[in-house]
């Protein structure tokens, strides 16, 4: 008794190239509010004291802002990073938006 199986050749496969696509971590956006009880002096001492490499002139500039366009962006970066000056800004008293993505 013969037994007879049927024999198939293997299909190529494709080659498939994984090509790794490296994605920035995003930015957030540390934003301060205006309200009606913080000073101008207050605003500005607290962007020197906790936001790294502010200068008292971009202090002022965005503490301008604060008032007369109802919020500036004080800070981008890392989120890590934007969580802590937030959370250090709002300790200080000022009005703080949640933190946005970039």
């Amino acid at each position: 008794m013969a037994i007879f199986a049927a024999v198939q050749t293997p299909e190529k496969v494709k080659d498939t190239v994984r090509e790794v696509v490296r994605k920035p971590y995003p930015k957030y956006k540390v934003i301060v509010l205006d309200d009606d009880f913080n000073t101008f002096e207050h605003v500005s001492n607290c962007l020197m004291k906790y936001i790294p490499h502010m200068t008292e002139e971009l202090a002022w500039e965005l503490t301008n802002q604060v008032h007369y366009q109802g919020l500036a962006i004080v800070w981008v970066g890392p989120m890590e990073q934007a969580e802590l000056y937030h959370a250090q800004l709002k300790q200080a008293g000022l009005t703080m938006a949640p933190l946005e993505p970039e």
